[in-house]
């Protein structure tokens, strides 16, 4: 019997291989990573500083105990290099497997900078386990230095986070970003400029409107300080550089299997590929939408369940479709937590926010031009009005006038 393949080992993969697992108790499982397999939460990356955890710490199953769990061949620290759908194999550093079916949950990489100078390559990111071992390291290295001098490039959703969570842990911080404020993708003004003020007011410094050009090295030293230049003639000093201007879907598998792509890795209602035979699911996938046909990425934790128990239940025989529903984005900001749906950007385009200020909390709803609801904020979290706004959601309302 050939096996099910699932390549990555993250929320996504390990969904459908435990969702699987319920209703499959035999047919053989294996899936591939090239991390060391361990199960780990990767929201809890971008707020593990300020709790002073190392990157083992974060692993809650290690290897071992995933596959005694999951009835599992995990074939940890394998390079996939291509799939060949033609022949139902994949490629990898560890020879070559056959498989009936495959799932794609290989997630998102980083968009990488076109910065000069030369240090350009000793920018971070991180958006995985063995990135935030890379970067505590180099916090580490650097211990006597206090506070470490931390320059963040992208005042996004992860941009933010890393922020709060590293002057939590006491370090210095400097947010850069070419937008006025922060959040401004996501957000209603009156929630960025809420944002904006909690970090400020925690240490954080913003270089908002501009962009970093380059990054240079002061000294030979390999601890020397990094100076970055703006695009407004602005040098900050720096011991360490991260960028968190955002994730572009992983397509470089999808693209050797000769998938169809387009931002993500287009998949039908039930998360299949213009492959019968070949599944996708998480950061790496475009959705198709049940009410309208259209595809989205949607990169959050949110869509992942549904769409690993569906998958599941499909390779098991009984073909389901994704119950993808609306879920609010909580960003961990503690200094000024954070619940929002954004609406999407061309919609946002032709629009309005409306502000509400509810004793210590600021509620933002926002209205298309024909005044129905498609986007919401909340500061801080507060499950009633959470679920006041979700029920508000894709209906008509009176708007006022109050621009948030």
């Amino acid at each position: 019997m050939k096996p099910i393949i699932i390549i990555g080992t993250g929320l996504a993969g390990y969904t459908v291989a435990r969702e699987f697992r319920k209703l499959d108790k035999t047919t053989p499982l294996i899936m591939m990573t090239s991390d060391s397999g361990g199960y780990y939460s990767k929201p809890m990356l971008s707020n593990a500083c300020a709790q002073n955890k190392q990157a083992e710490q974060l692993i809650t199953q290690s290897a071992a105990q995933m596959t005694e769990q999951l009835d599992i061949n995990l074939m940890s620290n394998t390079q996939v290099q291509s799939i060949d759908s033609a022949q139902k194999s994949v490629v990898t550093s560890n020879g070559t497997f056959a498989y009936d079916k495959l799932v794609l949950a290989v997630g998102a990489q980083p968009i990488r900078l076109e910065l000069k100078g030369d240090a350009a390559d000793k920018v971070l990111s991180v958006n995985n386990i063995d990135d935030y071992a890379r970067f505590r390291q180099h916090i580490d290295e650097r211990k006597n230095t206090a506070p470490v001098r931390i320059v963040i490039l992208g005042a996004g959703l992860i941009g933010c986070e890393f922020a709060d969570d590293f002057s939590g842990a006491g370090h210095k911080i400097t947010v850069v970003d070419p937008s006025s404020r922060p959040l401004a993708a996501l957000a209603a003004p009156m929630l960025s400029e809420g944002l904006h003020a909690a970090l400020t007011a925690r240490g954080v410094t913003f270089h908002l409107n501009t962009v970093a050009e380059s990054v240079t090295q002061a000294s030979n030293d390999a601890k020397a300080t990094l100076q970055v230049t703006l695009a407004n003639g602005t040098i900050v000093d720096a011991d360490i550089v991260l960028s968190a201007v955002g994730l572009r879907p992983d397509l470089r598998l999808a693209t050797s299997a000769g998938l169809k792509v387009e931002r993500g890795v287009i998949i039908d209602t039930a998360g299949q590929t213009s492959n019968p035979d070949i599944y996708a699911l998480g950061d790496c996938a475009e959705y198709t939408l049940r009410n309208d046909g259209s595809t989205r990425t949607l990169p959050y934790i949110a869509p992942i369940l549904p769409a690993g128990r569906a998958i599941a239940k499909t390779l098991s025989g009984e073909r389901t479709e994704i119950d993808l529903r609306d879920s609010p984005v909580l960003i961990k900001t503690p200094s000024y937590p954070l619940a929002l749906i954004a609406p999407l950007p061309h919609v946002a385009k032709n629009g309005n926010w409306v502000a509400e200020q509810r004793d210590a909390h600021h509620v933002c709803r926002f209205y298309d031009a024909e005044g129905v609801m498609l986007g919401f904020g909340v500061s801080p979290h507060d499950n009633a009005i959470r679920q006041e706004l979700m029920a508000g959601l894709g209906k008509k309302a009176e708007a006022s006038t109050s621009d948030a």
